[in-house]
């Protein structure tokens, strides 16, 4: 078979690999499309490798036809050979075919295709994590997303929405702003013509305080913004493309009670993404039938992994991005 290789120079190519095997609780799917996230560029770059056990090409999450099953996963796992499925993987979805565990499947749901699934399990597994998991957000209160028109917004502001938080967002262009308008953010921060440090004061002046940060981004910038969180306020990081440095308050954070959170999903164990891939199923996946909008997407062949990238690098997209898997050769 095929996969996405990184070659010593940091540039991709589409290279025979040896066939993917399903394990004892695995399922062998057959990749029909594979969704882009910007862990696949950290991992490009090195600073981000697969667990143990998982391939060495990236892809985080597909969509494809299941067409093998190891034996404890016939036993237990409810889909068959021919099912479609989409799927959380720890890596390895840039392939022609993936061994999955058996309980990393999630539904295609109805009336979506196989691209717009493989852009859903990295998404909504990280939106649900670091809203509920990590963040203990509640109806009522005022959540920060960072980078809206990015395809994780895509999933964290009309899923917060729909449990009845309050919502800012951030983008950098001023067609941007339009572009995520369908998501339903209160409010989109241009941070290119506002000091985002200095909405959050007035938000905060207001009386709607943010109480909860995802932030991507981080850098210097980063620092400011925390004197202004309600008392109790939560900012998680789940990157920092704008810089890994900035500057803390220290007695700001105990005295207002404010608490920093490093948080990624790839490193978690089986077992939890397991229970949350479980929740997701259960409590996600029935709103994407009315509650929740389908994302933007723009979807590129596999053979061009590279520009993928690039848009996700400049920030030249709006939603998901997806690499078409099936029909390459």
């Amino acid at each position: 078979m095929k996969a996405i290789l990184i070659n010593d120079d940091r540039t991709l190519s589409w290279a025979d690999v040896p066939d993917a095997v399903p394990g004892d609780d695995e399922v062998l799917v057959e990749v029909a499309y594979a969704g882009v996230n910007r862990a696949d560029l950290m991992q490009r770059a090195g600073n981000y490798p697969p667990p143990e056990g998982c391939p060495p090409w990236m892809g985080l999450e597909i969509a494809g036809t299941i067409r093998a099953l190891g034996p404890a996963a016939r036993e237990r796992c409810p889909y068959r050979e021919g099912d479609t499925v989409c799927a959380l993987l720890g890596g390895g979805g840039y392939a022609q075919y993936a061994a999955v565990r058996w309980d990393m499947l999630l539904p295609v749901p109805d009336g979506y295709t196989l691209a717009e699934a493989a852009g859903l399990p990295e998404v909504y597994c990280t939106a649900y994590l670091n809203l509920f998991y990590e963040g203990r957000a509640k109806s009522g209160e005022t959540l920060l997303m960072a980078a809206g028109a990015s395809g994780l917004a895509s999933a964290v502001i009309p899923l917060a929405k729909s449990y009845g938080l309050r919502v800012l967002t951030t983008v950098r262009r001023d067609a941007q702003v339009a572009a995520i308008a369908y998501l339903g953010a209160d409010r989109i921060i241009n941070t290119r013509t506002e000091n985002l440090a200095d909405v959050l004061r007035e938000e905060l002046d207001a009386g709607t305080p943010v109480n909860l940060a995802i932030d991507c981004i981080g850098g210097e910038e980063m620092g400011a913004c925390l004197p202004y969180l309600a008392h109790g306020g939560r900012w998680i990081m789940i990157a920092a493309l704008g810089g890994n440095l900035t500057t803390v308050d220290l007695k700001n954070l105990y005295v207002h009670g404010i608490r920093l959170i490093g948080s990624t999903l790839r490193s978690r164990p089986p077992a939890f993404k397991a229970d949350l891939i479980a929740r997701v199923a259960r409590e996600v996946f029935p709103k994407l039938k009315s509650e929740l909008p389908r994302m933007a997407l723009k979807t590129l062949p596999i053979t061009r992994a590279a520009d993928a990238h690039e848009l996700l690098t400049r920030g030249g997209n709006v939603g998901k991005v997806v690499l078409q898997v099936k029909g390459e050769e």
